[in-house]
């Protein structure tokens, strides 16, 4: 069944969803009758891949006080259009300079759109600017407001965050100490599943959708809602205070794992590998996440008081709080077992904000163990692990002692500035004396897995050396899961292999895999996937770029076009195999390419480049001069535009203007080889 087919109807209005209620469900109902009568207990009916997402209208239909409450939680209201009402940021003042880039960014109201203007400065003189439109607001507000801009649907992070703890304007996470992608960072289908409804993603790309929801909804932690309608419609009820109704997963009910997973799915942060075959979709709110993706972390000794944003779970289940309780709790029989533990619910309401939520809800939880009445006794001061001699005076003259502000203080993430969060590792307060000393690696750490597969490891290796840190041990971790002695295991590790070699530029060793199994195989037989994560796309990509940089164009050509058939929406790729066949002399191939690429993203400045190139090789210079200048006014740094914007000035025997985007490339890069010898080129003609 094809993605369309499964999801669509979480984008529909209500008034359609009603549509399919009055003419649509008569088949359903029977299907449901029947499963209700064999009464199916061994699962959630709404596992099926017959089950479809009806959308959070349809809930509050029946559930209306609920959805009242969770449209104001964080997760509720986690993603939306950009509008006034949405924003959480302060506009008085909201300039903010990357030093490293040499930009600055504003943010305003331009009537009723928000605007980010990036500009950049000589003196006091504005010599450049770029204003972009926000499309779209991320963040609840609680912590941040961060900034999205989608062109025909390709969605990219914009360069300006609002950190709402401290009121501050400032480069998003990532985007500093140099690494500032302006407008071009991808938000991919990992980063929209969790801080969103499932979206309608175009298969073939890594950021295209055709459709967007606006907020995380009813059904990522209940499930699919079809069936349940369903049942409902025709009267079927089943008495939840002492059943567990299977035509929706109620968390409350789950296991206490289960109900882990739920949460953990995004509140799980880290190095997430997807099992082989399973995509961010496939995932349902009562099945078992390893069985989907495994989430890795880095651990290091004498580094515990060091956590990521959205670890709450994993930080959690370190705690002796939810150890001993899980040891409670294991042979429960009763219908919500998380009561008897210590798990995410048992403080947070997952209906209502945690800004309208009472703080003695958070201490009574730690008293449901830790009763303030028994503190006379030794043993029992032990075990609340109160070494505050000021909130053992409160609870003895019964006043409400804040426990959390002790044994889950609050600090700053490693990985988000500006923004401090409560650490879920309950435990005794950590001296600064503690935390003195020097941290050593000792390797990745699954989480939610206890023995995931050598390749799986493999995998995260990789993934931890591509994504998060350029470190050499990573890859020889990676190496040693990697066997290729065999056919067998060559096929098997084939394609972590090429990434794996790819990442280490030994593209000949890459090329001796690729001999060993053949073009003809792998291109027929073997990388013929089109997925969500576009494993087999990237492959030949890669294959294309060692047999590129080993002067081998026409194979590379091979595996390029592959590649982009495999991804139509990847550009990247179609832009590789554009430049491909430009170096072939097929220039009307390449121009269509190009121009392709130019359609579907108007402002792909590399695309628009060489554009520019084919056109000034045609003799068409004002045709050129438009597109090379439309691209500078996107991207002013791109050293191939500005390469050639020298070459077009030369070409007009227009000498200083020439030398001036020659001197304006070294000046960032000063070792460009190809700009120092066309200004010396270029200085016997000034």
């Amino acid at each position: 069944m094809t993605f369309c087919s499964r999801y669509t109807t979480l984008f529909y209005h209500i008034c359609i969803w009603m549509v399919f209620i009055l003419m649509g469900c008569s088949s359903d109902n029977q299907s449901v009758k029947k499963l209700v009568i064999q009464q199916e207990t061994s699962s959630y009916l709404n596992h099926s891949d017959s089950a479809r997402y009806v959308g959070m209208n349809t809930c509050k239909l029946c559930h209306q006080s609920i959805y009242e409450t969770f449209i104001k939680t964080g997760m509720g209201q986690s993603f939306d259009k950009a509008t006034k009402q949405k924003s959480s940021a302060d506009y008085h003042q909201s300039v903010i300079q990357d030093k490293i880039g040499d930009f600055y960014y504003k943010a305003f109201w331009l009537y009723d759109s928000l605007q980010i203007l990036e500009y950049r400065l000589q003196g006091r003189d504005t010599i450049y600017k770029r204003q972009e439109t926000v499309d779209f607001i991320v963040g609840s507000g609680q912590h941040t407001n961060s900034h999205i801009q989608s062109v025909n649907g390709y969605l990219n992070q914009m360069p300006m965050t609002f950190y709402t703890q401290k009121k501050k304007w400032d480069l998003p996470p990532g985007f500093e100490n140099g690494h500032n992608s302006r407008f071009l960072r991808k938000i991919g289908l990992e980063c929209m599943s969790c801080h969103n409804s499932y979206p309608e993603f175009v298969l073939g790309s890594e950021n295209k959708y055709a459709s967007i929801p606006e907020g995380i909804n009813c059904e990522r932690c209940h499930g699919p809602g079809s069936i349940h309608v369903a049942q409902r419609q025709t009267g079927s009820k089943v008495d939840t205070s002492k059943y567990i109704d299977y035509s929706i997963v109620n968390p409350a009910k789950l296991t206490i794992d289960a109900q882990f997973d739920i949460c953990q799915r995004c509140h799980l942060q880290g190095n997430t590998v997807l099992k082989e075959g399973k995509s961010f979709y496939d995932f349902k709110p009562g099945m078992k996440l390893s069985d989907y993706m495994t989430v890795f972390l880095p651990k290091y000794k004498d580094a515990d008081d060091e956590f990521i944003m959205a670890s709450h779970a994993d930080r959690l289940k370190q705690s002796q709080c939810f150890i001993q309780s899980l040891k409670k709790s294991q042979n429960t029989k009763s219908l919500k077992p998380y009561q008897n533990a210590l798990t995410c619910v048992t403080c947070h309401n997952p209906h209502v904000s945690v800004r309208e939520t009472n703080p003695n809800i958070f201490n009574d939880a730690c008293n449901q163990c830790h009763e303030p009445h028994s503190l006379n006794n030794k043993k029992n001061l032990s075990s609340l692990m109160c070494s505050n001699s000021v909130v053992i005076k409160q609870i003895k003259n019964k006043q409400s002692a804040n426990c959390v502000s002790c044994h889950m203080p609050k600090s700053g993430s490693i990985d988000i500035p500006h923004v401090t969060v409560h650490d879920h590792y309950i435990r005794k307060p950590v001296t600064q004396k503690d935390k003195q000393a020097l941290k050593k690696f000792i390797g990745l750490y699954a989480i939610n897995e206890k023995n995931p597969d050598g390749k799986l490891k493999a995998k995260a290796y990789l993934n931890q050396y591509e994504k998060f840190e350029n470190q050499s041990y990573y890859l020889d971790s990676a190496f040693y899961y990697l066997k290729d002695k065999t056919e067998a295991e060559l096929k098997l590790n084939f394609e972590l292999l090429i990434q794996l070699y790819f990442i280490k530029n030994d593209f000949n060793k890459l090329i001796f895999y690729v001999n060993k199994l053949s073009d003809s195989f792998i291109l027929q037989q073997f990388l013929i996937k089109k997925t969500y994560s576009n494993e087999h796309a990237w492959t030949c990509y890669r294959i294309g770029e060692a047999f590129y940089n080993l002067g081998n164009i026409q194979r590379a050509a091979t595996y390029y076009k592959q590649a982009v058939n495999l991804a139509p929406f990847v550009l990247d790729f179609k832009h590789k195999y554009g430049l491909v066949l430009a170096s072939q002399g097929l220039l009307a191939e390449a121009e269509k390419t190009f121009e392709e690429i130019r359609k579907e993203h108007p402002k792909h400045v590399s695309a628009l480049t060489n554009l520019g190139y084919i056109q000034l090789s045609k003799g068409k210079i004002k045709v050129a001069e438009e597109l090379y200048f439309q691209a500078l006014s996107i991207d002013p740094d791109y050293e191939p535009l500005l390469l050639n914007v020298a070459g077009l000035h030369a070409y007009k025997k227009e000498y200083k203007r020439a030398q001036f985007y020659l001197n304006k490339l070294l000046k960032r890069n000063p070792n460009h080889s190809q700009a120092k010898q066309a200004l010396q080129h270029i200085k016997q003609f000034v």
